[in-house]
């Protein structure tokens, strides 16, 4: 018994610095891999007359963060609305990826109505895209109370597993939704703002269009979200009924309408994600939200599920990884890197980066 407690303290002292030391070396290890080969080894630039051009630089490593936090203002906007849910009543909302592809489409069926074109002018553009962003929040939004009010309310008091069948159902039903809206099919849409023309260039880094515009989106509604949740009436019955829902409702907040005011925030977020991601990659897929529902969920358990700054650094996070990993190893192998990733940071730190304690967890 005596030499069980050294050994114990032992185990929880290497678990305590493995987590904080370790955690450092597992997110560094793939950008300072590839830093050190770049710059040692070099790397083809270009091609003049039939001869390689080889750079020795950080720019490659540049351009894959710039990608990389691109495709994580995504990730990362899915990703809250998946850790709101699961903060205020513990549920893994698994039809939320395919909320976010309703929000493409969505997006995409109100350019047409606009009429949005390559002729458009850069104004009417700019109008043309605010308007769809609203239509899109608005629509997935209310999607999302809908799904809660029909699904998951009456289910409330039911074992786990119900709620999460059920959740998986309503997945499978928004993706036939889609299928017949839009084909099985990859579909291309019009590349309005030329996601791929540079705007600027910073050490030798270019940042395209589609960068700033998810940039622009995303980083406004991040710092408004943050605002609700901490200095409004209805943010404040947010974080009571997340940490306590019996005495939330015993202080008088209507626990229902603030479950169902997270669903609604959580699902316009999805949809604003929606329309990043269809003018970005400048095409849509039935199937997409199950890709993003599996990053965005992996996105905000990494960070810390019910922690918003959490899932907003997980969502990073991970679209760096998966830049590194889809350019420098190959795209087959991305989603498993990605999981790699979230296994070493769940087994050196359980409750992700900035992890808050659960009611479940303690």
């Amino acid at each position: 018994m005596l030499a069980a407690r050294p050994a114990a303290a032992v185990l929880a002292a290497l678990r305590r610095y493995g987590g904080r030391w370790g955690l450092i070396v597992a997110l560094a290890a793939l950008p300072v891999y590839y830093g050190v080969t770049d710059l040692v080894n070099g790397y083809q630039a270009a091609v003049v007359a039939g001869h390689p051009v080889i750079h020795h630089d950080l720019s490659r490593l540049g351009f894959n963060f710039a990608e990389g936090l691109s495709d994580g203002a995504i990730w990362a906007l899915i990703a809250i609305g998946y850790t709101l849910v699961y903060g205020i009543i513990e549920l893994i909302n698994f039809a939320h990826g395919d909320v976010f592809m309703i929000g493409s489409f969505t997006a995409v069926g109100i350019w047409s109505v606009l009429g949005l074109s390559l002729t458009t002018s850069a104004l009417g553009v700019i109008g043309g895209l605010a308007v769809s962003l609203v239509i899109a929040m608005l629509t997935t939004g209310s999607l999302n109370v809908l799904i809660e009010r029909v699904a998951y309310k009456p289910l409330r008091n039911a074992p786990k597993l119900a709620p999460l069948i059920t959740a998986i159902g309503f997945s499978f039903i928004l993706q036939n939704v889609g299928l017949l809206w839009r084909g099985g099919s990859q579909q291309s849409v019009t590349d309005l703002i030329g996601a791929q023309k540079v705007v600027f260039t910073i050490g030798g880094v270019p940042i395209l269009r589609g960068y700033i515009v998810a940039w622009a989106v995303m980083v406004p509604l991040v710092l408004a979200l943050s605002w609700f949740i901490s200095r409004t009436r209805p943010g404040r019955a947010m974080r009571a009924t997340a940490q306590d829902p019996e005495a939330a409702r015993l202080m008088g907040i209507n626990v229902n309408n603030t479950v169902s005011l997270t669903f609604l925030i959580g699902g316009a977020l999805a949809g604003a994600a929606g329309l990043i991601y269809a003018v970005y990659e400048t095409q849509v897929w039935y199937f997409q939200g199950f890709q993003a529902g599996l990053f965005a969920f992996t996105a905000a358990v990494m960070g810390g599920i019910g922690n918003v700054r959490g899932a907003v650094l997980g969502g990073l996070i991970i679209g760096v990884i998966q830049s590194l990993s889809d350019e420098r190893i190959g795209p087959q192998w991305t989603e498993a890197i990605v999981f790699a990733y979230l296994i070493a940071i769940m087994v050196l730190r359980p409750t992700g980066l900035l992890g808050e304690e659960t009611r479940e967890a303690g």
